[in-house]
């Protein structure tokens, strides 16, 4: 096939045949060597193009320095046991991305060069793709401010990008121990909290300093008016089992609409699984975990996968530890959400999984 939104610049190719995927990859550590680019001005989006990847040039004045008008999606192309490129769920992130630019007030990208940029990309970068389970080609659409002015005012221009990284598995040591985070607040109602904007994560960042001091690889954030009910972690979502319920907040304007948990609530189910979509306080948390009542809780996202959860800590130094991680449930609706991925298993849902169209180049 030819692309009907894109051009794919002759040195891209000459890039990608020039490039070797090393043995250690790790998680975000290795750039494909291509990249798409396309900017906004005059209120249209120009020609999209396939570039070797590279540096970009800004005017120190440009907006998203400035006032933060910057948003991004998260999504995997999987090529394992001879299956693929697989795209888990596409029409999700080309939906998610244009919510965040209205709410960001930024210009929608039509859903059609969205996807097919993204189709693209994950084509030409197929060879690089890693293959073993759990391993994928991490990809990241990003849009950003770009006019040069420092007047306090939406910007008029605009640049898209794709980039992308060859990547293992986000937690390497397979489990999470949490901070709850009872001082600090991520996100208001009424706020950023459900785009998926770089300001969201800013704010996650100092608090993780003191997790990180403390032991701790993630913090669990607190709604900001009572300071008790569960939110998310600083990236992912959250879920708990409680009395063998699968248990996770419900959505509020604070609280990112996760593909991957919209996925485990339905994965959930179609197991034959209870779910529940409610608000959680941290305290019933605790308490059930102390009683027995809460056998295992798992952060969730595009990165982690599901990652069980160890322990939650307090600052003073308390620590609410499951007796053990054997993450039954967990463990269960990871293997079979992979499995989905990975074209290795059907899909509960039939427009799930979205094979990668390939280019006649």
């Amino acid at each position: 096939m030819t692309y009907k939104y894109l051009e794919v610049a002759p040195e891209a190719l000459t890039s990608l045949k020039d490039f070797n995927l090393p043995n250690n990859i790790g998680f975000g550590a290795i750039t494909a060597p291509i990249m798409v680019n396309c900017d906004f001005k005059d209120g249209v989006w120009g020609k999209m193009q396939i570039l070797p990847y590279g540096p970009i040039q800004l005017l120190p004045v440009a907006k998203v320095f400035h006032y933060a008008q910057e948003i991004f999606e998260g999504m995997k192309a999987y090529r394992v046991d001879g299956h693929g490129p697989l795209l888990f769920r596409p029409e999700m992130n080309a939906q998610r991305f244009n919510f965040s630019a209205e709410r960001m007030a930024m210009p929608a990208i039509p859903q059609e060069i969205f996807l097919e940029a993204v189709h693209a990309l994950a084509a030409l970068c197929a060879p690089i793709i890693p293959s073993q389970t759990g391993e994928s080609l991490y990809i990241r659409p990003v849009m950003f401010a770009t006019e040069a002015s420092l007047g306090i005012r939406p910007s008029k221009e605009f640049k898209f990008m794709i980039i992308a990284s060859p990547s293992a598995a986000y937690f390497s040591q397979g489990t999470l121990p949490v901070l709850v985070e009872r001082d600090a607040t991520r996100t208001f109602q009424g706020g950023i909290g459900m785009a998926k904007t770089g300001g969201n994560y800013a704010a996650a960042m100092h608090a993780s300093i003191k997790a990180i001091e403390l032991g701790y690889l993630q913090t669990l954030w607190l709604d900001g008016e009572d300071k008790e009910y569960i939110e998310e972690l600083s990236g992912m979502n959250f879920f708990a089992v409680i009395d063998g319920v699968v248990t996770t907040p419900e959505l509020t304007s604070t609280v990112l609409d996760g593909i991957t948990r919209d996925s485990i609530l339905t994965l959930a189910k179609h197991l034959g699984l209870q779910v529940k979509e409610r608000r959680l306080g941290i305290t019933e948390l605790l308490s059930a975990i102390k009683s027995g009542h809460c056998t295992e809780a798992f952060a969730c996202g595009t990165a982690a996968i599901i990652t069980p959860i160890d322990s939650f800590g307090e600052k003073d130094g308390t620590r609410y530890a499951f007796p053990e991680i054997k993450g039954e449930i967990s463990q269960k609706l990871r293997a079979g959400l992979l499995a989905v991925q990975e074209g290795r298993a059907p899909s509960p849902i039939k427009d799930w999984i979205v094979p990668v169209k390939m280019p006649n180049l």
